[in-house]
């Protein structure tokens, strides 16, 4: 029996990496190409992480520096991250029937828990088929549950205490790949208070302790001081959402509108609600998981909610909690079987669907042309900045920017009077090319009329694609 059950779990990994597949190659997006050019050149440098700021923990740029590393071998890197991501995926999968097989004894749970993480972690209105910080985290997180889950049920101090270490370390990777992610934490401690058993607290610590000085002292040799560190996804993300509440336009109430619509879509919620439907106490010996995965899955949701940028990828985050509800819900005997079949196929259907959607219409990347034009116009030595955003543009064309915000959001928090640009501009290593969305500098929570002079008076207009305006050095 066990057997099979793990078949079918391989299986349901098998698939989620294989439909991942014929995106590899594709395009980079923005934060794929702006988070491949930072990781390349990490090195002791003018910002945090090399020459350039990102509002990231350490081993998020670790992982795209690998990317970056194997994108010789792997055809490039588009398919050296897309590869990675992946893995994964998989791995995501696998894990997941592991927190089943920790939770509930019987055949149900790791395929349900499964199942669950295979269709979320496929699915493009997740953000899938593009790796984000969400994706990377997702081994983490559902690992990590699974040995906090082994190390509450464990008869043994000594048993208790290693599966903890396992929890801890995993639950600091992942908030060390994105801060937000500290569903293993929130997991622990609810675990905690319901089995009312403190003693896996102990390995719990000391694995997340050990996680977090090994990472930071890795990146203090790369040249990443400890205090920036903490400014930069600490402080900085406090800064971030003072910016957002008291700046953002329209454009960030449509994405939650297009963020809730894509979260109705995927099928996440009718699956939500016969797992719910589904939950009792169970029969077994196993942690009760009925509230802690409801504290989890909680805690996704105003992480998504909370973030006030909205992108698809966010929802990535709620695969852990998700996965542990399955598992929580395979608890009860009896579990509804034809309900959950409905639930899961009509889920498995708007995954199948939008890939399908996605494969012929693939996702519009309004960079291109600018990188085919900077392609062809650009020479050996020339520089660039993107205004601001769209670093793919930057990696496809190899061109290096001399401003160390490659995103928007730092350079609201940064430098909204666009003050450091704007000497920039007028120094002796102004860039070669600035890509402006229309012909301003100006966005929202930014001034940029001190900037703009010196675009319009030393910049010419070479040509327009879409959105977006290029311009030349009138320096030879």
């Amino acid at each position: 029996m066990l057997r099979s059950t793990w078949s079918r779990v391989a299986v349901l990994a098998l698939a989620a990496g294989v439909v991942w597949l014929p995106f590899a190659g594709r395009d980079l997006s923005p934060d794929e190409g702006g988070l491949l050019i930072l990781a390349g050149q990490w090195s002791p440098g003018s910002s945090l992480y090399g020459d350039y700021f990102v509002d990231r923990p350490p081993m998020l740029v670790a992982l795209f520096s690998l990317a970056d590393q194997l994108a010789d071998q792997l055809g490039g890197s588009a398919w050296a991250l897309r590869s990675l991501g992946i893995l994964a995926v998989v791995a995501t999968v696998l894990l997941a029937g592991a927190v089943g097989r920790a939770a509930a004894p019987g055949r149900l749970a790791p395929v349900l828990a499964a199942a669950t993480a295979a269709i979320l972690a496929a699915t493009p209105l997740f953000g899938g088929t593009v790796v984000d910080g969400e994706l990377f985290g997702l081994p983490f997180l559902v690992g990590g549950s699974a040995a906090a889950i082994r190390a509450m049920r464990a008869a043994r101090p000594r048993s208790a205490l290693l599966w903890g270490v396992v929890a801890g370390a995993a639950g600091a990777s992942g908030a060390l790949v994105k801060q937000s992610l500290v569903d293993v934490f929130v997991l622990v401690a609810v675990l905690a208070l319901v089995q009312r058993r403190a003693r896996p607290l102990l390995g719990v610590a000391c694995g997340a302790l050990a996680v977090v000085a090994v990472t930071t002292w890795a990146a203090y040799l790369r040249g990443t001081d400890p205090g920036d560190l903490w400014d930069a996804v600490v402080v900085f993300r406090q800064q971030a959402a003072a910016v957002i509440a008291s700046s953002a336009t329209g454009s960030t109430g449509a994405r939650l509108g297009g963020l809730l619509v894509a979260l109705v879509l995927s099928g996440a919620p009718l699956v939500a609600a016969v797992l719910v439907r589904a939950l009792g106490r169970p029969t077994t010996e196993t942690p009760d998981l009925r509230w802690p995965a409801a504290a989890v899955l909680a805690g996704e949701v105003a992480v998504v909610l909370g973030g006030g940028s909205y992108w698809l990828h966010y929802l990535m985050g709620l695969v852990p909690g998700l996965v542990l509800l399955a598992a929580a819900a395979a608890q009860r005997p009896r579990t509804g079987r034809i309900p959950l079949m409905v639930a899961y196929g009509a889920a498995a259907a708007s995954t199948a669907i939008t890939l399908v959607w996605v494969g012929v219409h693939p996702i519009d990347r309004p960079e291109k042309p600018v990188i085919a034009y900077l392609d062809a116009h650009a020479r050996p030595g020339d520089t660039a900045v993107v205004a601001f955003g769209g670093a793919n543009i930057l990696e496809a064309t190899g061109l290096r920017s001399p401003y160390p915000d490659l995103w928007s959001l730092p350079v609201r928090v940064h430098d909204p009077d666009l003050v450091h640009l704007t000497a920039l501009l007028a120094g002796p290593d102004r860039p070669t090319w600035l890509v402006v969305a229309g012909t301003s500098l100006g966005t929202w929570g930014v001034d940029a009329t001190s900037a703009d002079t010196y675009l319009h008076r030393d910049y010419t207009p070479v040509t327009t694609t879409g959105d977006f305006t290029i311009y030349r050095s009138n320096e030879p």
